[in-house]
């Protein structure tokens, strides 16, 4: 199991719902924030496809390929998953025309999941981005388990949401039996 936490805050509210649903599952954390990933340069339809680029995405997309649960836990910035998580998914692009891998084959065996925080009504204003992920994931064919929307926007604030901690819970049951 991998959490790809894409918060610029270190144990922020986002990490803090995510800890609640993996608490006692072995898995493996990072932090989008600790890597330097370089906006895509779109080159899908170029002959000779993309340029390599001298950055941490290989780093993330090797650790990708080795897990077969996929956390995306991210606040809600802006009614959207954040940056450094939009560049990360933007540059897929790249992986997809990899000659060294069949990145959609790969992803189809794969389990994603989506942990969201926001201060600004999430329970509501955070499904489209709970949408845009679910048209990612049925893009490159991996199986969407679920989501967690929080409320939270100061710190530890989301320990007072009753609701995203119960459904917390819920789903560490869920991810125990998987």
């Amino acid at each position: 199991m991998l959490l790809m936490n894409g918060s610029s805050r270190e144990n922020g509210n986002t990490a803090r719902l995510a800890q609640i649903v993996l608490e006692g599952i072995a898995h493996q954390q990072i932090y989008m924030k600790d890597f330097s990933i370089t906006p895509i340069i779109d080159k899908r339809h170029d002959p000779e496809g993309f340029t390599p680029v001298a950055d941490d995405y290989e780093k993330i997309i090797r650790l990708v390929r080795e897990h077969d649960i996929l956390i995306f836990a991210t606040p809600i910035y802006w009614y959207g998953m954040s940056g450094q998580m939009k560049l990360f998914i933007d540059r897929w692009s790249q992986s997809l025309r990899d000659p060294h891998f069949s990145f959609k084959e790969e992803m189809k065996s794969k389990k994603a999941f989506v942990v969201a925080v926001g201060g600004d009504d999430p329970y509501i204003k955070g499904l489209p981005l709970i949408q845009q992920f679910q048209y990612i994931f049925q893009f490159v064919g991996l199986t969407y388990i679920g989501y967690l929307i929080g409320q939270g926007n100061a710190p530890d604030e989301i320990l007072s949401d009753q609701r995203a901690l119960s459904e917390a819970k819920y789903w560490n049951k869920i991810f125990r039996s998987l």
